[in-house]
């Protein structure tokens, strides 16, 4: 069988500037939910002195707040949420196969590829703050049942 020649052509400009922004782009995702969990724990952290304060303030000085199943629900929900951003933040330790650009995920066992690294790494970051946004805010919505 006679071989058939395949045309190429040098990498544009263009070209090899955008393959280096979309692998700076899989690069940064971690640093992108570092930032948005430093966000969420500075929210995590206020809200419930804000809320209070606020107590304190519209009760008065004596005034007390009775405790029910709204509010130990609030505050069980935002230390869980607390809780779940900080694990986002603190670095984990991942196994990664430094000669492997991308590994094949049902051997993500034996070691992550470079690309896999910065996507994986993304991603339980991402889980971890969405599901502490959600608690977050359940919490919140738990609070607003307290001042019965």
């Amino acid at each position: 069988m006679p071989s058939k020649m395949i045309p190429t052509r040098p990498v544009s400009e263009n070209e090899s500037l955008l393959r280096k922004k979309f692998y700076e782009n899989i690069a940064a995702q971690s640093d992108l939910m570092d930032k948005l969990g430093e966000r969420l724990l500075t929210l995590e952290l206020g809200i419930p002195g804000l809320f209070a304060t606020v107590l304190k303030l519209t009760r008065g000085e004596d005034a007390t707040l009775p405790i029910n199943a709204a509010l130990n629900l609030a505050f069980v929900l935002w230390l869980i949420a607390l809780i779940l951003t900080l694990l986002a933040l603190t670095p984990k330790k991942w196994k990664v196969d430094e000669d492997l650009l991308k590994q094949d995920p049902s051997k993500f066992s034996e070691g992550l590829g470079i690309v896999d690294f910065f996507e994986q790494s993304a991603l339980y970051k991402r889980r971890l703050i969405v599901i502490s946004s959600v608690l977050f805010f359940a919490g919140i919505f738990s609070a607003v049942f307290t001042l019965g």
